[in-house]
């Protein structure tokens, strides 16, 4: 039975995810902030006990970032719209996220000699990313005006996002480096 228990995990993240969402856009920014953290909660426990018990699956191993990735993004429009969020901050994590889909995707296309694992500075930028929401979730839950703040930390998140995309993209032009000489 434990061994189902991950991917639940993450099929429940997933579903929060526009839930988390509509939350955020209809102003029930308490409910949305409970929601966020419940999904985050979820996403630690569930590579807990993937990992403690040794329950992983490739089902799984694709299912969980698609979760996060998914919470994120819904949860950055849904900022977005309501004026938290700068539209161009929403572009670039979603260009991000795009861009490394598409470099496994021609990684798998072209059988380069790369096996894609998330690399520290894609793992921290993750990390500043869930922690830019959370704050926002909370500004906006307390009824708490930071402007300062908020710019901070979109810059904080931009750098990170911008800085993980320049790794990944060195990595695959590394690979296909590699690839193409004799």
């Amino acid at each position: 039975m434990i061994r189902h228990v991950p991917n639940l995990l993450s099929a429940l993240r997933l579903a929060a995810a526009p839930l988390a969402a509509w939350l955020i856009h209809a102003n029930h920014d308490t409910a949305a902030l409970l929601v966020f953290a419940a999904a985050g909660a979820s996403d630690g426990l569930d590579g807990f006990i993937a990992r403690r018990w040794g329950v992983t699956s490739d089902f799984g191993a694709w299912l969980d970032p698609a979760a996060d990735k998914l919470l994120m993004l819904l949860c950055l429009v849904a900022l977005c719209t309501v004026g938290v969020t700068p539209v161009w901050l929403l572009v670039l994590v979603a260009a991000r996220d795009l861009s490394i889909a598409a470099g496994w995707l021609l990684v798998k296309f072209l059988g380069l000699p790369l096996k894609f694992e998330p690399l520290f500075l894609g793992k921290l930028s993750t990390v500043i990313q869930v922690l830019y929401i959370l704050g926002a979730l909370l500004l906006l839950a307390f009824d708490l005006h930071a402007p300062r703040l908020m710019l901070a930390a979109t810059w904080i998140c931009a750098g990170a996002t911008l800085l993980s995309a320049i790794a990944y993209a060195g990595v695959l032009l590394r690979a296909a480096g590699r690839h193409t000489a004799p």
